[in-house]
């Protein structure tokens, strides 16, 4: 067969009414396989919502914790599996076949889960993550170098957000080693520094009594004076401690440190400073010792 034969079969195929309404249709089915499939997932996420919003509702702080993790964890997993499946009946349309096709990829995963270890262990480890409730979605934790607040924990990896603004994505198979300060209450403490010449019990009795009236919602309950800390060449400390919500402790001791220093000027109490000795010199400019 020539070119020419060719070029009337393809421009045959091009003019037949049933080739443009078999892709018609076949356009017509993806698109409702698309719409029903990203409607479907969307279905499914919100049900999840609602069940995790219904459920925390019920449930300790703690548990609170796991369900709102576990429920990200389940909408992505969902996501997944919903887009995986859209491509398949897509494939499905467009005449693959799906059996020889799946039996590959069944041999592909294989394949990837002997070469891929580190992938295998990172999904692991978040699974363990999760269940073991190490840490969830919105706690403050620490590892290695890195810390801030957990924005997501995935099948693969987790991601932290600092302080600072930074945010730092580890897989979940390099996480041996987390401080979490988002599980506890966590304790506020300051020393205050008074000088010898001022009378510290005074000091630590007025302290104590204006501690009553101090006011900070981060508070759990109120501030402790617990007395002289340590005593120094030109000071005495006294340490105060304050139980405070967990990761709060910086916030409460800023705002103690503040509330004191405005008690001890309004009561005519001295912080200790640092003092300029001057020696005078005789008329051959040595000192009063003769050095």
């Amino acid at each position: 067969m020539n070119i020419q034969a060719y070029f009337d079969d393809f421009a045959a195929w091009l003019t037949n009414e049933t080739t443009w309404e078999g892709f018609g249709q076949s356009l017509f089915r993806i698109a409702v396989i698309i719409i029903i499939g990203q409607v479907s997932i969307w279905l499914a996420n919100k049900t999840i919502d609602r069940v995790v919003l219904n459920r925390n509702e019920s449930r300790l702080v703690m548990q609170t914790r796991r369900m709102t993790t576990v429920g990200k964890l389940i909408k992505n997993i969902i996501s997944y599996a919903g887009y995986f499946i859209i491509g398949m009946l897509v494939l499905d349309e467009f005449g693959v076949q799906l059996a020889p096709l799946l039996a590959g990829a069944g041999v592909i995963g294989l394949a990837i889960g002997f070469g891929a270890q580190s992938l295998v262990k990172d999904i692991i480890t978040g699974f363990f993550i999760i269940f073991e409730d190490q840490f969830a979605v919105g706690d403050v934790i620490q590892t290695g170098t890195f810390k801030g607040t957990v924005e997501v924990i995935g099948l693969r990896a987790t991601r932290i957000h600092s302080w600072t603004g930074e945010v730092h994505i580890i897989p979940n198979g390099m996480i041996n080693e987390v401080t979490n300060f988002s599980m506890h209450n966590s304790i506020a403490f300051i020393d205050v520094s008074i000088g010898y010449e001022e009378d510290a019990e005074r000091a630590i009795m007025i302290i104590r009594r204006e501690l009553e009236r101090f006011e900070d919602d981060n508070l759990v309950k109120r501030p402790d004076v617990l007395g002289i800390q340590t005593m120094l060449s030109t000071e005495v400390k006294v340490r105060i401690t304050a139980e405070c919500l967990p990761n709060m402790n910086g916030v409460v001791a800023r705002s103690l440190n503040a509330y004191i220093k405005k008690v001890l000027d309004d009561h005519g109490i001295d912080i200790p400073y640092p003092r300029m000795v001057t020696y005078h010199r005789n008329e051959r400019g040595s000192d009063p010792n003769g050095a």
